[in-house]
């Protein structure tokens, strides 16, 4: 079983959430409030949500402290059958506590969208493309566990095995809400079936997680900034290699971003796919640099992209694998690689929404 819970805390705060819908209730009394109405409507989604909260957990302590009540009385009473009803009641209350607690961890306000997941090989040829293919495989089950459908919309296969990278859709309620924390390098340490000396090799693979746009006015794309180009579909062959330039590459100039969509049939197809996950990719982008400016604030050290270790899957010598910022770990990888994540992704969800500090490096395997 998976360990870590003990340095959970509490992720939320009453007070300050009452405080904040009186100021939006203040916001929304001042003249002129209806003058922006996209803004007008953000804020009141927000003070309508605040307020179900304040509402919801109110009717939850109201529950707990009338069976609290209850007991005491039963207890004086010696009334056995009263006590087995409130145990029932207290077992309801707790799996209703457990599972408001945890929609509190999708407060962000892209996380009940769905998301877009690309992989990244790192250095390391066949072993690198293989453990990109492999968390292809463990992240597509996690979504089936969860009833997401997904979708790949583009992908670069390796030169013997596996995929160089490749990215995909995943479609469901709170979906970025959960692979948000899935975001940054994860380490496989491992025997190499593809050498032939049975060597230890350690690799990695960059995992990168995007909100589905939803409105195209939240990210406006400026094709005078953007470089079309088109390009032949490339694989490992068989009748669904291309033979005509439908493949489309598109690079946002003023980023560097890089967005490629070969899956389709038509040019035009993939020019929509490639613009969806160029809009995401920029959207990301502006969500990153808010979270680094409110790390750095914090005092907290930041590392982006390929330095940012996250999770380590260890086979051989031992098994194991362990979150580094959380220090949740289990020694059952196969239930893991099959997509058992929720523990860990939870840990880490709950890390962020306290403040709790990062746990630091990954042990050496």
């Amino acid at each position: 079983m998976p360990s870590g819970s003990t340095r959970r805390r509490g992720v939320f705060d009453l007070p300050a959430k009452e405080a904040r819908v009186a100021e939006l209730n203040a916001l929304i009394g001042v003249p002129g409030f209806w003058d922006d109405q996209r803004g007008a409507q953000r804020i009141l989604r927000e003070a309508d949500g605040l307020q179900g909260e304040l509402t919801l957990w109110g009717d939850l302590d109201s529950r707990a402290t009338g069976l609290e009540e209850l007991a005491d009385m039963a207890a004086e009473a010696d009334d056995a059958e009263m006590l087995a009803e409130i145990e029932r009641d207290a077992e309801a209350l707790r799996v209703s506590f457990e599972r408001e607690r945890t929609a509190l961890l999708f407060s962000g306000e892209y996380d009940q969208r769905g998301a877009l997941v690309t992989i990244s090989a790192g250095a390391g040829g066949t072993e690198a493309t293989d453990w990109a293919e492999m968390l292809l495989r463990m992240f597509l089950r996690w979504a089936e566990r969860h009833r997401f459908s997904t979708e790949v919309l583009d992908q670069t296969e390796g030169e013997q095995t596996g995929l160089k990278s490749v990215t995909f859709d995943v479609d469901g309620r709170r979906a970025y809400g959960w692979l948000r924390a899935e975001r940054g390098v994860h380490r496989l340490v491992r025997i190499s079936p593809y050498d032939s000396q049975k060597r230890r090799q350690t690799t990695f693979a960059l995992i990168e997680v995007m909100p589905e746009v939803e409105d195209v006015a939240e990210v406006e794309l400026d094709w005078d900034e953007i470089r079309v180009e088109n390009y032949r579909s490339s694989g490992a062959g068989g009748q669904h290699v291309q033979k005509t330039n439908s493949a489309v590459r598109l690079t946002h100039v003023p980023t560097g971003i890089v967005v490629t969509c070969q899956n389709e049939r038509s040019a035009t197809q993939n020019r929509e796919t490639a613009a969806k996950v160029l809009a995401a990719r920029l959207l990301e982008r502006h969500l990153e640099e808010k979270e680094i400016e409110l790390r750095k604030l914090k005092g907290e050290h930041v590392e982006a992209g390929w330095g940012n270790q996250i999770r380590s899957y260890v086979l051989h010598p031992y098994q194991m694998v362990k979150d580094h910022r959380t220090g949740v770990e289990t020694s059952n990888t196969a239930s893991v690689l099959d997509g058992d994540l929720d523990v860990f992704m939870a840990a880490e969800l709950e890390r962020e929404a306290t403040g709790a500090p990062l746990l630091g490096a990954p042990e050496p395997a």
